[in-house]
């Protein structure tokens, strides 16, 4: 899956927190290594799973997972002919009585965990390696009993050892006048005696050391001498017999070395596992139901880096539409609602148990593409814009009907005509692809698209209009808006600027640049909201201009026009300063059918200029009434199609 997508949608992060759960090296591992799955049943196994392992720790159940203190040296070093040492088998022995342990308690829970029990079946006891340590090794060290040879070095190195204390008994005894200190010390590893530096000459021996003052002589006595080279080759032969018995119990766990491998491998799956259900029970992880269809229906879902701050959110796509287009305020939650979505799909598909209401339905996605954030480098100095293209240009590459796509903000970034246009079309085109589509936008003529296109539907971030404060709830069916006027009025912008605002709103900016000439133009609205123009022009021109200066103005009165509009074309109507799409063809009176910002109006024919040919803007077989029929008209002329049904009409009122 692409790791861009999994880091813009914070897969790294939850990573980070489930680590903290695992205490072995190889559960941090596999955690490290853990991406989305895109099998169905392997994700439904893993679900599973991590289920199960939630409702024993849930049910206060402590689970012994051995610990893997010094295992994965262990392992690095079996069969290289490396002698394990005294603490290496102290390792050894306490996980394998661990993993004892571990078995017998899954073997007990097998009725209740019936998936992740039966790991613990495949592991091994290994007794025959456990008890050979136990008889060998002991508080760190090894036994008398580990070998007959040893068990008598250590016997004459006990006897020496009486003859040479009672010796040095003796001398100090004898020389206790001349003593430093009356303790007796050693010098690597042999004995000596503190003696004066003054009465160094009455002790006969050698001097193995003196202090750092130069007080004291540390003399080994020539009466132990002999007793000393006795004991330290004593003590040579007890450690030849000790590394071989170390050397045996080494050549026997290499003999289990498989089996040892395995036990292991178990106990990190189980360390994994375990880790994926305390970070369950941490953020409210339930499980989930799954398909391949590209369902998704979300209840009572939370983003798992917010928690308990985030209002739930209610989601679904799928069924009846595979696009959703979500709408609404700023820092309302349209990305926070994307993110989630997102995010908890990945995290499902890696096997997690996600902040949800149980039942909730994840579809299975072998792509999750991800279109979020600017994305602006500072480096290659990319626009917003510019890092939305590029994105968008990796979505298209993989997108397909297994894809879940995910864009922030459509259309930002450029202007707002062209980037609508863009953005309709990239839509267009992954409806085509039978991807699952989340976007979010600001612009009405998405919403609009939206609203008449098969296959998609609206949703809207909903809003406080008294508080002016934004309820991070999702309502699906309906198109939001942006509460600009209602922000500014409440923020203090006089009543009558915010009047003259949606006016302009609704009819299009009326001036064009002071250099142009001035229009002035009247259109009123019926009552209906559908328009009524009715022109009265009066051109002032200021200065003469040349004929280039009017063509770039697009002010320059258009050339009578011979040939014919068609349905679809997109035609200028300079009087006004706006473009439109042409929705009835020329009737008896010369008049063109012209839609501008969804309001239909009669237009002469001589006052309009063909920008862009239908044929140029819309694929072949287009269906136009998407365009200019409302969706309920669609849907009741499809159904009319098909049958009579008693009752039915579809009412079109006629332009003025």
């Amino acid at each position: 899956m692409n790791e861009k997508a999994l880091q813009r949608l914070e897969y790294g992060k939850v990573k980070e927190i489930l680590m903290g759960y695992a205490i072995s090296y190889l559960g941090k591992r596999q955690i490290e290594q853990m991406l989305p799955m895109t099998s169905g049943k392997l994700m439904r196994k893993k679900l599973d799973e991590t289920a199960e392992a939630k409702s024993l720790i849930r049910h206060g159940a402590s689970v012994p997972v051995p610990s893997l203190e010094g295992i994965e040296n262990i392992l690095t070093l079996l069969g290289t002919g490396y002698v394990f040492s005294e603490k290496d088998f102290l390792h050894i022995h306490q996980f394998l009585t661990s993993c004892a342990q571990l078995m017998r308690y899954m073997a007990a829970k097998l009725d209740v965990a019936p998936h992740i029990s039966t790991y613990a079946a495949s592991m091994y006891e290994m007794d025959k390696l456990k008890s050979e340590i136990n008889r060998c090794i002991r508080n760190g060290q090894v036994t008398d009993i580990a070998s007959k040879e040893l068990l008598k070095v250590r016997k004459r190195i006990s006897v020496f050892e009486e003859r040479l204390k009672s010796k040095l008994d003796s001398l100090m005894s004898k020389h206790r006048s001349i003593l430093q200190e009356n303790i007796i010390s050693t010098r690597s590893g042999r004995y000596v005696l503190p003696i004066k530096k003054e009465h160094r000459k009455l002790v006969k021996g050698t001097v193995l050391d003196e202090s750092a003052s130069g007080q004291t002589v540390f003399i080994e006595p020539d009466e132990i001498m002999s007793f000393q080279y006795e004991l330290s080759s004593l003590r040579a032969e007890e450690a030849r017999e000790e590394t071989k018995v170390l050397s045996d119990l080494t050549a026997l766990a290499e003999e289990s070395a498989q089996q040892f491998q395995v036990n292991v491998e178990t106990v990190g799956t189980y360390d994994f596992l375990f880790a994926k259900a305390k970070y369950a029970l941490a953020i409210g992880g339930s499980n989930v139901k799954l398909n391949e269809e590209g369902i998704i229906e979300l209840r009572e879902a939370k983003h798992p880096l917010l928690g308990n701050q985030m209002v739930p959110l209610h989601f679904a796509i799928g069924k009846k539409y595979k696009s959703l287009i979500i709408t609404g305020p700023n820092t309302g939650g349209k990305t926070l609602a994307l993110k989630t979505v997102g995010l908890l799909t990945v995290m499902v598909q890696s096997g997690l148990l996600v902040p949800v209401q149980e039942g909730s339905l994840f579809s299975v996605y072998t792509n999750v593409a991800v279109d979020i954030g600017d994305g602006q480098s500072i480096e290659h100095a990319l626009s917003t814009f510019s890092a939305h293209i590029r994105n968008v240009i990796d979505i298209l590459q993989i997108a397909d009907s297994s894809t879940l796509v995910l864009i922030d903000e459509m259309a930002s970034g450029t202007d707002p005509g062209e980037g609508v246009g863009l953005s309709v079309a990239i839509l267009e085109e992954l409806h085509r692809r039978e991807a699952t589509v989340v976007a979010t936008t600001h612009f009405t003529e998405i919403k609009n698209f939206a609203a008449a296109a098969p296959g998609f539907e609206n949703a809207r971030m909903e809003f406080d209009a008294q508080t002016l404060q934004p309820l991070y709830r999702l309502r699906i069916g309906e198109a939001g808006q942006s509460y600009a006027f209602l922000i500014a009025l409440k923020l203090g912008i006089p009543a009558e600027i915010i009047h003259r605002s949606r006016e302009i709103t609704a009819s299009g900016i009326p001036y064009m640049l002071p250099q142009e000439i001035t229009i002035t133009e009247q259109a009123p609205l019926e009552s209906t909201g559908r328009s009524m123009v009715q022109q009265e022009e009066t051109r002032i021109l200021p200065r003469h201009r040349t004929h280039k200066e009017e063509a770039e103005a697009g002010t320059m009165k258009p050339e009578p026009v011979t040939e014919s509009f068609q349905l679809g074309d997109r035609v200028f109507a300079a009087y006004l300063g706006r473009s439109g799409i042409v929705c009835e063809t020329e009737d008896s009176m010369g008049n063109i059918g012209v839609m501008i910002q969804k309001q239909k109006m009669k237009i002469k024919k001589k006052r309009l200029v063909l920008q862009i040919e239908s044929k140029e803007l819309y694929p072949d077989n287009y269906d136009l009434d998407i365009i200019f029929e409302t969706k309920q008209n669609r849907k009741m002329r499809k159904l009319m199609n098909r049958k009579h049904v008693k009752g039915l009409t579809i009412e079109k009122r006629s332009e003025e």
